[in-house]
């Protein structure tokens, strides 16, 4: 999915936003925010996934403010959430559609979006968005194909609902590649979060990138060779969030790829065909 004019003002947005959790220094902001813009300007139309583009507008904020991970503190705030809801509710999880569908609602634990609002009460709010269940669900023709899976995983906090998939899967007889980021990006999740939850020591993990190269998305075009590895190989992707769902959505050579994400901005739904606030797990094949 390529970038869409209709998305600057959401990236920009971030930029200022996580500029903001760095420094108090007004100057650096809007200095950081104008350079952010001429550079989306410039690179706006290239001819590459949508997450691509973002990466680099991302990477020059990073670089003005000085700081490689300004989200750390909410990021950590995301996991302890999670933990939290997660064993309040994971004694309802017992099937491949309720670990899916916990997972995605997860998805909503998001600050990378200014349409979308993270929930002050998260267990409630799980609790009854469980109950409405998904407005897409093609649960059912995916847990067949889940016999070699590349899980390629989002945000934190909701990497703690991801981690008790990846453990259903490899309970029932699956071969899990989990995949995290190469280096902290917005709230994504990092080695560094998945190590905390022990996956190192129940999954094959591994990241999208190498030497440090912070990427949202899937970048086939830089991929390390073992994920590019584990891709070939695989029976079905697991692709968690929007920017997954846009680095990935134009190529037709994959194995069969399972959308799964709370849906958070106009462009996306309208390219699934769904409205903003749906819920999906979408196969294609």
């Amino acid at each position: 999915m390529r970038f869409q004019q209709g998305c600057t003002d959401c990236l920009i947005s971030r930029v200022e936003y996580e500029s903001r959790l760095c420094t108090d220094d007004e100057a650096l902001i809007q200095k950081t925010v104008r350079a952010c813009r001429d550079q989306l300007q410039r690179i706006s139309a290239d001819p590459v996934p949508a997450p691509v583009i973002a990466s680099r507008v991302h990477r020059l904020a990073y670089q003005m403010v000085g700081d490689t991970d300004p989200y750390r503190s909410l990021k950590q705030a995301n996991n302890e959430d999670a933990m939290a809801v997660s064993l309040a509710v994971r004694g309802d999880l017992s099937t491949f559609r309720d670990l899916a569908l916990a997972s995605v609602i997860g998805n909503t634990l998001d600050y990378g979006s200014k349409a979308h609002t993270v929930t002050d009460n998260f267990v409630e709010f799980f609790r009854r968005e469980f109950a409405a269940g998904l407005t897409v669900d093609d649960t059912g023709a995916m847990e067949p194909l889940t016999s070699r899976v590349v899980y390629l995983a989002d945000n934190c906090g909701e990497i703690v609902f991801d981690a008790l998939l990846a453990d259903y899967l490899k309970k029932n007889g699956s071969h899990v590649t989990f995949v995290v980021r190469g280096a902290p990006i917005l709230n994504d999740a990092t080695l560094e979060d998945a190590l905390a939850l022990g996956l190192d020591r129940r999954v094959d993990l591994l990241t999208t990138t190498t030497d440090g190269v912070a990427e949202l998305g899937l970048n086939l075009d830089i991929v390390p060779a073992a994920l590019a590895n584990a891709l070939d190989r695989a029976t079905l992707i697991i692709a968690k969030g929007m920017a997954n769902y846009e680095s990935l959505s134009d190529y037709r050579d994959l194995p069969p790829t399972a959308y799964m994400m709370s849906v958070k901005c106009a462009p996306i739904g309208a390219d699934i065909g769904i409205p903003v606030g749906s819920r999906v797990a979408l196969l294609h094949e």
